[in-house]
């Protein structure tokens, strides 16, 4: 999914009508996901906080003008849970984050429709023991997928057990969360306009805030078998279950009748061979 961070409204609907356009070699494109600018400066992460907007009726109108597939929004922001409410309505799947949100602020959310949580830990209200804020209703929660960046940069080896365990291979969607430095040499890239700077293992802004990653969905994979995680589980977490909660029932597993979107990987978990209906993919 083609993600853009918080832009402009009209930059948000020319992004969704160019990715409804895309034809790629590889990847099937699955949609747009708007990740803002209904969010919260206050845990901004790499956007840019003067980009952030609260969800107005006419703010949301202007972004159902041409629906994303997915958007992520602040609960506790004022109109969020209307918002939340009539994007659901409209097909779109909310996720939360970039949020402050309260623990009953984020049950709130999820009441209101959200179905998903963007990038868990990251770039939202922390877990505590009295103010467990929005990973720990999420955590709790049967109704939201949580999207992991399990890189072993963005979140610790134990918290990622830690969600894993709790939500179970159907509660987490591997999440790659990347950036236009993955796959290319340390140095610098631009991510909404601005530089960032990839040192190889990481992508930051010049303030040291992560910003994106640099990690692949087969790269997650091996970190997680790593971990001890089971395979067929950590596959799981790469395919099933992102289909799932989009609503596709054609991608994300192996059936007679289906796409054969497949990838091979070798004893060492590392790709040998991609196909995409059927079809080898080219390796440029």
């Amino acid at each position: 999914m083609p993600t853009l961070i918080s832009r402009p409204l009209a930059e948000g609907r020319a992004f969704v009508e160019a990715a409804a356009r895309v034809r790629s070699r590889g990847a099937r494109v699955l949609g747009a996901h708007l990740e803002g600018p209904f969010l919260s400066p206050r845990h901004a992460g790499a956007h840019d906080p003067a980009e952030m907007l609260e969800p107005t009726p006419e703010r949301v109108a202007a972004v159902l003008a041409a629906p994303p597939r997915m958007t992520t929004i602040a609960p506790e922001l004022p109109g969020a849970l209307d918002a939340i409410a009539r994007l659901r309505a409209s097909g779109v799947l909310v996720s939360l984050g970039h949020s402050a949100a309260s623990a009953e602020e984020a049950q709130a959310g999820f009441a209101a429709g959200a179905r998903f949580v963007t990038h868990l830990f990251n770039a939202m209200s922390a877990f505590r023991q009295r103010q467990p804020g929005l990973p720990g209703a999420a955590l709790l929660d049967d109704r939201p997928t949580l999207g992991l960046i399990a890189d072993g940069e963005h979140v610790h080896p134990l918290a990622m057990q830690m969600a894993i365990r709790l939500k179970g291979p159907r509660g987490i969607a591997l999440t790659t969360d990347q950036t236009t430095a993955a796959g290319a040499p340390p140095g610098q890239h631009l991510l909404g306009g601005e530089q960032i700077l990839s040192d190889g293992r990481t992508v930051r802004r010049e303030d040291g805030t992560l910003a994106g990653s640099l990690a692949t969905m087969d790269g997650m994979v091996r970190v997680l078998a790593g971990l001890g995680c089971g395979l067929r589980e950590v596959v799981e977490m790469a395919t099933l279950t992102p289909a799932r909660a989009l609503g596709e029932r054609s991608v994300g597993r192996i059936a007679a009748g289906l796409p054969a979107d497949l990838v091979v990987l070798d004893a060492e978990l590392r790709v040998r061979l991609t196909l995409v209906g059927g079809e080898v993919c080219p390796r440029d």
